[in-house]
């Protein structure tokens, strides 16, 4: 009974110690590609080729094709990139995203409408960062990807202006 007791005693020394000193970090670091898959309503985030993290996300109001209009409520489809970052966003932070692009404000151009844009990863509203993950339970934005303030906060710290997202339906 005695060396069962030492045996466990070492056991949980040892996983405590390996818990200090091989801690694995959650968050991620150094963010180089943003993948968004509206149809699963998740967002990923790669460092190089090695996925880091993924994040369940809420959309725009009506999350089904491309966004082409403003006020369509529409989350956009296709490739673009990080292009501002706001730590003083009426949602928490922001990452700004480069929509429209040429293509986008050309189409808009032809049917004599704008393209709109201010789409954005964004935490939750101020004074409602309390809701959590209970904002995933429906599509709210006006077309931005919307996380938790905790997970907007690790990847802002993480992403740098210029990194890639690419959005897919």
């Amino acid at each position: 009974m005695k060396n069962l007791i030492i045996i466990i005693f070492a056991l949980l020394s040892l996983l405590i110690l390996y818990s200090f000193v091989y801690k694995i970090d959650k968050r991620p670091q150094n963010i180089t590609l943003i993948k968004v898959y509206k149809n699963k309503r998740l967002m990923q985030v790669y460092n190089r080729s090695t996925l880091v993290k993924t994040y369940k996300i809420s959309l725009g109001k009506q999350p089904l094709g491309h966004k082409q209009f403003e006020g369509d409520n529409k989350t956009p489809e296709g490739t673009y990139y990080i292009n501002g970052k706001n730590p003083n966003s009426l949602y928490h932070k922001n990452l700004g995203i480069s929509y429209p692009n040429k293509n986008d404000k050309s189409f808009a151009k032809k049917h004599k409408k704008s393209a709109g844009g201010l789409i954005k990863i964004h935490g939750l509203p101020n004074g409602k960062g309390k809701i959590g993950k209970l904002h995933l339970m429906y599509d709210w934005t006006h077309g931005c990807i919307a996380v938790t303030n905790k997970e907007i906060d690790e990847i802002y710290a993480a992403t740098k202006v210029g990194v890639k997202i690419i959005i897919n339906k």
